[in-house]
């Protein structure tokens, strides 16, 4: 990924994007991605990936890895998920994270790009199931900006977390601003 990181800031730099990072993450965390609104959002956040220091992989729908684009996906970062049923999923990212001494897992709070009621909690349960921190992602339009914004330690209280993590996000847009969905757990 070296040998990436100078060409993917030139790209972004070219595209008129700022890449923004943490000034210290954390060895391991679940890395959550909010506004997912675009399939622009991949190209853009594997650029993102390249360009930082940060060896993170990523969550998709097990759709994405089928066929020839599943070796390329998984060579990406990729890890299949199967939305469809219930899998032990939470639990074996968990078993992941307590093995690992770091990991990084990226995840996209709304599983798809089209407007929701809210988030699906996965990434939550994760996390403080893995007793890892969440670093917030973003890959905002509005200011051209990428990368991770805020990392912080969830307590428990559903409705105290996800207001911290609302107020982090506050005023960044997605393309399509419009399907961005409200920032609470399903």
């Amino acid at each position: 990924m070296n040998l990436l990181r100078g060409p993917a800031r030139f790209i972004l730099k070219l595209l008129g994007w700022k890449l923004i990072d943490l000034p210290q993450r954390p060895a391991k965390a679940v890395v959550i991605a909010y506004p997912h609104t675009s399939n622009w959002d991949f190209p853009v956040t594997l650029l993102a990936l390249a360009a930082l220091p940060f060896g993170a992989q990523w969550v998709g729908k097990d759709t994405m890895f089928r066929g020839i684009l599943g070796p390329i996906m998984r060579a990406l970062g990729g890890v299949a998920v199967n939305r469809r049923e219930r899998t032990g999923f939470v639990e074996r990212v968990a078993d992941e994270f307590r093995q690992r001494e770091s990991f990084h897992l990226i995840i996209a709070t709304e599983g798809t790009r089209g407007l929701q009621d809210g988030w699906k909690s996965g990434f939550y349960r994760i996390a403080l199931a893995a007793e890892v921190p969440v670093i917030m992602a973003v890959v905002d339009y509005s200011k051209r900006v990428v990368g991770l914004l805020s990392s912080i330690t969830l307590t428990g209280n559903e409705d105290a977390d996800m207001t911290l993590i609302a107020q982090c996000y506050a005023g960044r847009k997605g393309y399509h601003h419009e399907n961005a969905s409200p920032i609470r757990l399903l």
